[in-house]
């Protein structure tokens, strides 16, 4: 899978969600619960990548809530400086906007801490990327940083 860069001066806007769901920084005493359900919906190297989120401060993942139910998360600056992800939605969740929200919502925060592109690594749904927030495939980028990592 590719790369793909982000010019994050031309993001679009936030999308509206409807009012009870909410997107924010993850707080270090709810790290129990975003582990488990990364890790019971994703993968174990997920749940390493949100580890190294939770501990950076102000937190580097972000999460979409409804009351008090997890429905997805979004990590940014972690694995590399101006990286996006990872990322994932409740699939019971899913198709209500909160993986673009959550994309934009990240990238904004990218944005404003002063990086002008942002990459997303391992890109694996490239149109909705394309479509999301204008990201570009970055060329050759296939053997990109995670492609000599541990299994």
């Amino acid at each position: 899978m590719p790369d793909m860069l982000v010019p994050l001066y031309r993001l679009p806007r936030m999308p509206d969600l409807a009012p009870d769901i909410k997107i924010r920084p993850a707080l270090p005493f709810e790290s129990h619960v975003l582990l488990a359900f990364v890790g019971q919906h994703f993968s174990s190297k997920w749940v390493d990548e949100c580890t190294v989120a939770l501990a950076a401060r102000p937190s580097r993942v972000l999460i979409a809530t409804e009351g008090s139910r997890l429905l997805g998360f979004a990590c940014f600056d972690v694995t590399c400086r101006g990286f996006f992800g990872p990322t994932g939605v409740d699939p019971e969740a899913r198709g209500k906007g909160l993986g673009k929200a959550l994309l934009l919502a990240a990238l904004h925060r990218l944005r404003d801490e002063g990086f002008a592109y942002g990459i997303i690594g391992q890109a694996g749904p490239v149109a909705f990327y394309e479509q999301a927030c204008g990201a570009v495939v970055i060329p050759n980028s296939d053997d990109g940083v995670f492609d000599n990592a541990l299994v």
